[in-house]
């Protein structure tokens, strides 16, 4: 968490067909448990008799969202969204959900991930007469959608249709005046669930979002799967499924809240399983006194590290919860002022001990060393590392914001130097051969290519 690592976003959707729930509290709570997903911008769109209203702006949900503003957006159909933008799509005009109005009426589109092809697409579809107000993939979408949907006899089969012409990931809840439809990439990047509250129906990044409002999960929407629900009921598309799956690993090593259950497997066991590796790797009792984990991420896989190696897990750092992640600050000075803020050493616990601290990554490695001279600071006489993924070597261009390769430690330095120039008296990373062990209750094939360069689909610009 101290470094460029950054997801884009989550999303959420709910259609009460009874309307017998207040959809936009429902989506309001929904997000609010997404929230970790995206802290920069957010927003929710209602569909109020097959007219679509919507409200977003920068900030957190509860700077951006009062009674007076959720009790203007009304209706029975919601979906709602929490971003983070990356440096080139910042800007008031790509928050969402993204409206537009066509000859079939509205459509409102929430969605996260990242297409490989973006830039052509956009190019193409101007070429071609295509007016474009945002830089954002979900505006592609719609009016790709749109167009398509001229030609078709529904707007779930015009997604069906422009699937074979878009690459990378997306998962996506879509909105017409009387459908609410959600969309999973033919290789499942992303994660997308669904669940249920009474008679309605609920899609949702991730499963803790259907539990934060009293719901009951149903499944996860398969890889390439579209779901379409109405008033009539839930209709389900597998025309696109089948395909080889590369599910984002990183999903669950850091993104995932850990009461999150993704594709089938718990990542609160996942990140446990992580540090159980590392510690079955060290395969040394006497390396430490106590074990402590970096708030949140890295606070089970330190739980599973502590158990395999049988040293004992303590509190070393105490949280501030009330100082957003620290990545969105975008100078370095900043995000060390931040680590000071957010993350206090408890010298009570840390002093004259030999200390192993389980983070989930480096990637510049700068402020690592910071939260490591910190822990010193406070007294502990040895610090070990240990990282509960593999080292960044290769950029991401499926919706994480890894920094290029030139910034990222592990493409500059070996495992020694990264240990001498970091302070830590010694460092170790989780094996990629590990992985699958992290993962063993999925049937999903995982994307690593941020640790191994094997992309699972073509990505412009690379071999």
């Amino acid at each position: 968490m101290f470094g460029n690592i950054h997801e884009e976003c989550g999303v959420f959707g709910i259609f009460d067909p009874a309307k017998k729930i207040n959809v936009t509290h429902a989506t309001y709570s929904g997000l609010y448990a997404l929230q970790h997903r995206g802290q920069q911008s957010c927003g929710i769109a209602v569909n109020n008799n097959g007219m679509i209203y919507s409200h977003n702006d920068e900030g957190l949900l509860n700077e951006v969202f009062n009674e007076m503003v959720l009790n203007y957006l009304k209706g029975n159909i919601a979906i709602g969204h929490v971003r983070y933008a990356s440096s080139e799509n910042k800007g008031r005009e790509n928050n969402l959900p993204y409206v537009s109005k066509y000859t079939k009426g509205q459509i409102a589109v929430s969605y996260n991930g990242s297409l490989v092809d973006a830039n052509k697409l956009r190019a193409s579809l101007e070429d071609s007469g295509a007016m474009f107000h945002t830089s954002s993939d979900a505006e592609i979408f719609a009016y790709m959608i749109s167009r398509e949907r001229l030609k078709t006899v529904s707007t779930e089969q015009a997604v069906l249709n422009i699937m074979d012409r878009v690459s990378g990931a997306y998962s996506l809840v879509i909105m017409t005046p009387n459908k609410l439809i959600a969309v999973r990439d033919p290789k499942g990047f992303r994660p997308l669930c669904m669940g249920s509250l009474g008679e309605s129906v609920i899609f949702a990044s991730e499963s803790c979002a259907i539990d934060a409002i009293g719901g009951k999960f149903i499944r996860d929407i398969q890889p390439g799967e579209v779901v379409a629900v109405t008033k009539d009921g839930v209709e389900s598309f597998i025309e696109k499924c089948g395909q080889k799956t590369s599910s984002c690993i990183f999903e669950h090593i850091y993104f995932a809240r850990p009461d999150s259950v993704i594709d089938g497997q718990s990542v609160h066991f996942a990140r446990q399983e992580a540090g159980r590796c590392l510690a079955r790797r060290d395969n040394n009792k006497d390396i430490a006194d106590i074990v402590i984990g970096v708030p949140d991420s890295g606070l089970d896989a330190a739980l599973g590290y502590a158990r395999e190696s049988g040293i004992p897990y303590s509190v070393g750092l105490n949280k501030n919860r009330y100082i957003g992640r620290t990545f969105i600050q975008t100078q370095q000075g900043e995000r060390e002022n931040l680590v000071r803020l957010k993350l206090n050493p408890m010298p009570a616990v840390l002093k004259g001990k030999r200390v192993v601290i389980v983070d989930d990554s480096i990637v510049r490695g700068t402020t690592c060393a910071h939260l490591i001279e910190l822990v010193r600071h406070a007294g502990a006489t040895e610090v070990h590392l240990r990282i509960s993924s593999p080292p960044f070597l290769n950029p991401c261009y499926f919706g994480t914001d890894i920094d290029s390769r030139d910034k990222l430690i592990a493409c500059r330095l070996t495992l020694e130097e990264i240990r001498q120039e970091i302070g830590a008296d010694s460092l170790a990373y989780l094996a990629v051969e590990d992985l699958k062990e992290i993962t063993k209750d999925t049937s999903l094939e995982f994307c690593d290519a941020c640790f191994t360069g094997n992309y699972p689909v073509h990505v412009p610009g690379e071999n």
